[in-house]
């Protein structure tokens, strides 16, 4: 009579044992792959199978998945998430003028403008952080580096900015920007841990003191600097703010309702091109890292999984091998 190996129960097979003359073979149920050691079986579209969590597309591949984003978008640090950025770790301050020209309903358009942005960085303690100076006849730092450590609360912070109205004193607050705001006290890492400097100046006039000295300065100590100019905004000023390339890092509109789509324009270039700093070391102690440590962990209990059960069915092989030489 023909023996049926399967009946021994020692195959090994994962999902199906099949009888042959001599033997057996291993295979699987629809919808999975028969590995190389030929006993284990992976499933073929995990993506239609397991709650994935890409925002955008999941691929598949044998036994695994991975996520994708459309073109003019970065996938996260999560693997999951998209963003216009890439995973940012910049140190960003805005110079908001806040002259009695700009005029009040403005100023709400120009607050507007600073959330759009705010809204497409990667806003933590570890990746990007804002600051925020408005500037007339004085300058007023409405909140420095260090203090928001979440886009929501920044975004608040920014829609309770009061107008200060009075003058434009653009020479003074880019001197404040350069002296004060990029300072470990106020919240920005240090030198040495190379996060990017970047000072964004928006304004609606001509400077009432003389921006030369400054200009250059803030470039000078390392800080990439944006000129956004609307209304009656000079252009040869911003020019002299922004940094080189000045096309990538100028901006003007004659009409505020139109500021809408610079910051789309801006916030592209801020990602792609100051995101290149080093990453910090996050705090082993916090969830976030904790999660991450988790998820890591696991998918190296898996591999080991994957391996032993491989190392098991080639063992119980060379055992039957042995078995039938007796």
């Amino acid at each position: 009579s023909v023996i049926n190996y399967c009946s021994f129960g020692n195959h090994s097979c994962q999902h199906e044992c099949v009888g042959v003359l001599n033997g057996y073979y291993c295979r699987c149920n629809e919808g999975y792959t028969l590995q190389e050691n030929g006993k284990t079986c992976l499933q073929d579209d995990l993506c239609n199978t397991v709650e994935h969590g890409c925002q955008y597309q999941c691929v598949s591949t044998p036994g695994s998945y991975y996520c994708i984003c459309p073109e003019d978008q970065q996938l996260q640090g999560d693997g999951k998430s998209c963003s216009t950025c890439r995973t940012a770790n910049i140190d960003l301050v805005l110079l908001i003028d806040g002259s009695k020209s700009v005029r009040p309903q403005n100023f709400e358009l120009i607050k507007k403008f600073v959330n759009q942005i705010v809204d497409s960085l990667d806003v933590s303690a570890h990746g990007t952080r804002v600051g925020f100076v408005q500037y007339s006849s004085r300058i007023r730092t409405e909140f420095p580096l260090g203090r928001y450590q979440t886009a929501e609360d920044i975004k608040n912070a920014v829609m309770k900015v009061e107008y200060m109205e009075k003058g434009t004193m653009t020479g003074l607050a880019l001197k404040h920007m350069v002296e004060n705001s990029f300072t470990e006290a106020e919240g920005a890492r240090p030198a040495s841990r190379n996060v990017p400097r970047v000072g964004l100046v928006f304004t609606d006039g001509r400077s009432q003191d003389d921006i030369t000295e400054w200009a250059k300065k803030s470039k000078d100590a390392g800080i990439t600097m944006y000129a956004v100019g609307v209304g009656k905004a000079v252009e040869d000023e911003l020019r002299e703010i922004a940094s080189e390339p000045i096309d990538k890092h100028f901006f003007y509109t004659t009409d505020f309702t139109a500021i809408n789509q610079i910051a789309e324009n801006l916030k592209l270039n801020v990602c792609a091109e100051e995101s290149q700093g080093e990453v910090e070391v996050k705090d082993p102690c916090a969830c976030e890292s904790q999660v991450e440590f988790q998820q890591a962990t696991m998918t190296a209990l898996e591999q080991l999984t994957l391996l032993l059960s491989v190392l098991t069915a080639r063992l119980e092989d060379l055992e039957n091998q042995l078995l039938s030489r007796k």
